[in-house]
């Protein structure tokens, strides 16, 4: 497994012209995005983590547009407003930022707040460096990214365990996975662009460079 502090090295020393250092960190559901980067942002206090998920469109905006069984697809969030705020965070100081409660199934504005002394801003999410319309905007605006590869079987049996754990019966559990989490996942895989580092197992595969090189012993 790729140790955090050997990522966070490499993205120390990538260059910034904003505000502050604005990392992709960018993976298909249940990839562990997330666990990456809070333990990224432990390790220094000058870093901090900002999901996309805040930026999910509520529920009753996805029920009009008769979308809300694709809950987590590109078209279920706010991109022009996820924009607008990677543009903010290079430029101004305290940027507030919206949450989203899983427990509750809604974002929650004004919750999260970037300090004007935040050098570093991990932003995780699946469709950061996504190849579609508005979403690709987002590319020039990353002076990082880094994306985590995880085999598709991996991500199924994941995906299954986080519905039985919510209390979903192994049929409503697979129907969730199957027709909805799945194919986002596979969208990620297929249609993002290029990253400067990827992340598989314990190899860490710089683009610039035509062989991967362990985690522990990079070239």
């Amino acid at each position: 497994m790729v140790q955090p502090k050997d990522l966070f090295e490499m993205i120390k020393a990538a260059p910034f012209s904003g505000r502050r250092r604005l990392v992709a960190l960018v993976g298909p559901p249940a990839s562990g995005k997330s666990t990456l980067a809070q333990a990224l942002a432990k390790i220094d206090q000058h870093t901090q983590v900002v999901p996309m998920d805040g930026f999910h469109l509520d529920n009753s905006v996805l029920s009009d547009r008769g979308v809300l069984h694709r809950k987590g697809a590109p078209e279920t969030f706010d991109v022009a407003g996820f924009l607008h705020l990677v543009e903010r965070l290079r430029t101004e100081d305290d940027v507030i930022f919206p949450v989203f409660d899983r427990s509750r199934d809604l974002s929650i504005a004004g919750v999260g707040v970037i300090l004007h002394s935040t050098e570093t801003v991990i932003v995780e999410g699946n469709y950061l460096m996504l190849d579609r319309p508005h979403w690709r905007d987002l590319a020039r605006l990353w002076d990082f990214s880094v994306r985590i590869d995880v085999p598709f079987q991996v991500l199924r049996q994941r995906l299954l365990q986080r519905w039985l754990d919510h209390d979903y019966s192994q049929a409503q559990a697979t129907e969730k996975a199957r027709s909805n989490d799945l194919p986002n996942a596979e969208l990620v895989q297929e249609t993002s662009l290029q990253c400067d580092v990827v992340i598989a197992g314990d190899q860490i595969t710089i683009a610039s460079s035509p062989a991967p090189a362990t985690a522990n012993n990079r070239e």
